[in-house]
């Protein structure tokens, strides 16, 4: 929600980092809902009965383009294709290309019906790790098991 405002949402003003970054197959994000309002926080989503500003993805990039604005990738996870929209110093020297295999962490935009979106905050080349995606499924599933299915419900 933070950047470029998405289907009629306004921008966020403030990334609360006392919340979490959810652990998320890029799928899910499509769960998510707008979270009620709290006095003295800021705007967040809810999943899993769980209030989120950011999403941590790990996927392999499958395009880049660095001709508008700081650079966008798509990063596609196995479950579906997120949009990456990257900041200054991410995108200096345009080192990310397809084939890359990257962690993520940054803010989730609710999407206008196209893609999930997602404004960069963190990312991180794993190419070079053996087991980066058989390990990420197994972290995906165990934050699943240890903190999301104990909040609730899926929203």
């Amino acid at each position: 929600m933070e950047g470029r405002a998405r289907g009629g949402a306004a921008p966020r003003t403030a990334m609360d980092y006392t919340l979490a970054a959810l652990k998320l197959f890029g799928s899910q994000l499509s769960g998510s809902t707008t979270a009620p309002d709290s006095e003295g926080s800021s705007a967040a989503l809810m999943l899993f009965n769980i209030r989120f500003q950011r999403a941590w993805i790990q996927g392999v990039i499958v395009h880049a383009d660095y001709s508008t604005d700081d650079g966008t990738l798509l990063l596609d996870d196995g479950s579906s294709v997120t949009e990456l929209l990257l900041q200054g110093d991410d995108a200096k020297g345009q080192p990310w290309r397809p084939g890359m295999y990257v962690l993520i962490i940054g803010a989730y935009i609710a999407p206008d019906g196209s893609r999930p979106t997602v404004k960069v905050h963190k990312i991180v080349d794993l190419s070079a790790q053996p087991n980066r995606e058989a390990m990420w499924y197994m972290e995906v599933a165990e934050a699943y098991d240890f903190f999301y299915a104990s909040a609730g419900s899926p929203s």
